[in-house]
């Protein structure tokens, strides 16, 4: 609902993705189809070419079929038979995951993690906020009636302002100092640097 509240408000196109073990990378990215009329292979886009998308379950799909996502969070584009499709201007995936202790689930690589501004855990909600849930619902759903508060023009043009936004190299270092010191404090959780882990 979150996902297609936000797709809503902001009149962008939403898919989703139901992420299950039998999922395959061309699944989520697309696939190439041999046209017998042309004699050409044509590329059938995947449900990843959209503007918000929703892969739910992320971690029920096997390693390999997360990493179809890599290249598509990390670079806004897909690579399919040596060639390069660029995805729509404005892409951002929202994901579910089941518990990691659940069995037939697969843990996000940190590569794959590291492409998510944040992680919220949601638990259950409480008996009021359950029954508030069931009113609302009572005889229609509220996002049927959820308007736009903004184009996608304007959120095009929001992100072409966040670059002209003037960052003072004092600011910079107090970023990259804060960061550094992350990496060292011994109640954070040492992570090794990428590099390390490729020996």
């Amino acid at each position: 609902m979150m996902a297609r509240a936000l797709a809503a408000s902001l009149a962008m196109d939403f898919k989703r993705i139901q992420f299950t073990p039998d999922l395959l990378p061309s699944d989520v990215t697309g696939v190439s189809i041999y046209n017998q009329k042309t004699g050409e292979f044509v590329f059938k886009q995947g449900p990843v070419f959209t503007n918000i998308l929703l892969a739910d379950e992320i971690n029920r799909a096997t390693p390999r079929t997360q990493s179809a996502m890599l290249e598509c969070m990390g670079e806004y584009q897909v690579t399919a038979d040596g060639v390069t499709y660029a995805l729509p201007d404005v892409f951002m995936v929202i994901a579910t995951q089941n518990p990691i202790d659940l069995q037939g689930t697969y843990p996000l690589p940190e590569a794959q993690l590291d492409r998510f501004f944040m992680r919220i855990p949601m638990d259950y909600p409480s008996p009021e906020e359950e029954i508030q849930v069931m009113t609302m619902q009572a005889k229609e759903h509220p996002i049927d009636h959820l308007q736009p508060v903004l184009s996608r023009h304007d959120v095009i043009e929001m992100i072409a302002a966040v670059k002209n936004v003037h960052v003072d190299h004092s600011v910079m270092r107090y970023i990259a100092e804060i960061v550094g010191a992350t990496r060292r404090h011994e109640d954070l959780r040492s992570v090794p640097r990428r590099a390390d882990r490729w020996l």
